[in-house]
């Protein structure tokens, strides 16, 4: 019998989007088995209640925290302690974090430290060191499905808004960016490189499944945090190296490597 990862779910309520966590759950359905689900937040507070009207249909136990400090929440603290916890008394394979906060950065290296994965999930205002951090970190705004575009009228989206106590925010749909964006993104064209470098054959071409095993072993990457919803879109799109159909699968190969 394979092993199936157990993963435990720790959610910032306070700093995410409620209705993203059917997105979240399938994303890491993908990785192994969610065992734990925890929400943490200040359940008296109305800005959760878009929350709490979802934990049950999708078995998120809430964690109540209350603020300390008016203006300020004491979720933070409150998920790197139970994190810990579940570091040391149960047998798990990976933790999801949904927040955009930086504040975890140090638990998510912790973690990792004692080799468990960590997938973050936040929004495109998510800190850089967070998002490094992580085993892998997904935008929510890129995990929206198409069919999720707000299509409502103008006086139902206000409804909708207003029922949820402003808990809500606007859907902006995924972002693509383009050629020129990417080129100028120095740290994914070094990263692109230096994985097809590292699983290139002697003529330069590297198969596209070794790449992306390559650079997940190393970054925090997702192509579809460009808009990509596959790494050939993405390789295709940067237009900076050779691409070639070998045998079933896909091959790449940085043409200055042919030239030298």
């Amino acid at each position: 019998m394979t092993h199936e990862h157990r993963i435990a779910l720790l959610i910032d309520a306070d700093n995410s989007p409620a209705d993203m966590i059917d997105e979240v759950l399938d994303e890491l359905a993908k990785e192994g088995v969610i065992n734990i689900r925890r929400a943490y937040g200040n359940w008296k507070s109305p800005y959760l209640n878009a929350w709490a009207a979802l934990l049950h249909d999708f078995a998120i136990q809430p964690f109540q925290q209350f603020d300390y400090t008016r203006g300020k929440n004491a979720t933070d603290a409150a998920m790197i302690i139970d994190a810990m916890d579940l570091l040391y008394t149960k047998q798990l394979d990976g933790f999801g974090i949904v927040s955009s906060d930086s504040d975890f950065t140090p638990l998510v290296m912790r973690l990792r430290a004692n080799g468990l994965k960590v997938y973050g999930f936040g929004e495109q205002k998510t800190p850089k060191p967070f998002v490094n951090a992580c085993s892998k970190f997904l935008y929510l705004e890129n995990l929206r499905r198409p069919e999720e575009a707000p299509s409502a009228a103008p006086a139902e989206a206000a409804a909708s808004v207003a029922a949820t106590d402003g808990n809500a925010s606007p859907k902006p749909a995924p972002t693509r960016a383009d050629a020129n964006n990417l080129r100028s993104d120095t740290r994914l064209v070094n990263l692109l490189r230096k994985a097809v470098e590292a699983a290139a054959d002697e003529e330069g071409w590297a198969g596209l499944g070794a790449v992306g095993q390559h650079i997940a072993k190393q970054a925090s990457f997702d192509s579809r945090n460009y808009g990509y919803a596959k790494l050939s879109g993405l390789f295709q799109a940067i237009g900076l190296f050779d691409m070639r159909t070998h045998g079933k699968g896909l091959q790449v190969r940085d043409p200055r490597a042919a030239t030298s």
